[in-house]
């Protein structure tokens, strides 16, 4: 897969999954096996905001030629999908979660994107 087809893909997820988590949050929360409150919800919006302006920023620079900041950009998405990997299985661990089918998933889904941003951000030399 190109990079551009690699940034289109992950910028379609972060807007879908920001979209899902600003617009169902109850929903998202539940599938996760977690209680729903007002401020797991609060929360869960407000990841949602981030993810969508995430995946709007991912998309505006999918065409965009190699430079410093698009290498910083995605070396901030592997951050992204690292920091993201850790938080729900420790959380399940913890009992904070407790439907494991709402986390795995996400876990591959995360290793994916993480190992993409990595690949390409470290095909740009400067």
């Amino acid at each position: 897969m190109n990079r551009k087809a690699f940034l289109t893909m992950s910028s379609l997820i972060a807007l879908a999954v920001g979209l899902f988590a600003l617009c169902a949050p109850e929903l998202l929360l539940q599938s996760k096996g977690v209680d729903v409150n007002a401020g797991t919800t609060i929360w869960v919006r407000e990841v949602g905001v981030m993810l969508i302006a995430v995946g709007i920023t991912v998309f505006m620079v999918r065409n965009h030629a190699d430079s410093s900041t698009l290498k910083a950009v995605l070396f901030g998405n592997v951050v992204v999908q690292l920091g993201l990997l850790v938080i729900e299985p420790l959380a399940y661990s913890a009992g904070i979660i407790t439907k494991l089918a709402g986390i795995a998933p996400n876990t591959m889904i995360h290793v994916l994107l993480a190992s993409g941003f990595c690949y390409y951000a470290s095909k740009i030399r400067l």
